[in-house]
């Protein structure tokens, strides 16, 4: 038996062009760490609701294992939260989610993202967002797909925009304690996707036998 029998979303892997988007293995989790450290944001800014990248460097390393360790362990049919480690040009560059609540019923998940800071304004995190969307659609029979960052997030808002999700509302959401920050919501649908590069996926088959598709 494969590590990839017993879990399948290890199987997956997706492809476009120059991009790949790979599962978080513990062998990648180092350099991923690594990656964190080296900056995703200015120190004063906070896109994430949970403020993960201001814990201190000597506690950064265990949080985001026993993060990653976490979505492992809490997986189920009903709430799950798929997670890659992208690559761009053979470089390690970020991460791209894909994560649902009952999507067998609603077939509708939420994207989310990171990108170290020395590979923004590329292009790459559109690149992400469009191979993830794609999957979702063409591959997990996705009827929708949601989005959201806070106001003072332009450039994710600006991806959501390039990628063709429509607005959908705004609403008071924490972020640090004591703080809380506009967020934008947004929705996107097969017919106002805006493609990026075609996607190679492998590993699809059992993936939807895993989360019960098939």
């Amino acid at each position: 038996m494969k590590l990839t029998d017993a879990w399948p979303p290890f199987g997956l892997r997706i492809e476009a062009g120059p991009l790949v988007l790979r599962p978080i293995t513990d062998e990648v989790l180092p350099e991923l760490i690594e990656l964190a450290l080296s900056g995703i944001h200015d120190p004063e800014a906070m896109p994430f609701a949970m403020p993960w990248t201001d814990a201190s460097p000597e506690v950064l390393p265990t949080n985001y294992v026993q993060y990653q360790w976490g979505v492992r362990a809490n997986w189920n049919k009903e709430h799950w939260n798929l997670e890659f480690a992208v690559e761009h040009e053979g470089r390690l560059v970020g991460i791209q989610a894909f994560f649902s609540t009952n999507y067998l019923v609603t077939h509708t998940g939420e994207t989310g993202s990171w990108l170290a800071k020395e590979f923004h304004g590329q292009g790459i995190g559109t690149a992400m967002r469009q191979a993830i969307c794609a999957l979702a659609f063409d591959h997990l029979d996705a009827e929708e797909v949601t989005s959201a960052a806070y106001a003072d997030n332009p450039s994710s808002n600006a991806v959501s925009r390039k990628v063709g999700y429509r607005p959908n509302g705004t609403f008071r959401k924490t972020r640090r304690e004591g703080e809380w920050h506009p967020s934008q919501e947004w929705t996107l649908t097969p017919q106002t996707f805006v493609r990026g590069t075609p996607i190679i996926a492998t590993g699809v088959a059992e993936f939807r036998s895993f989360i019960g598709l098939d």
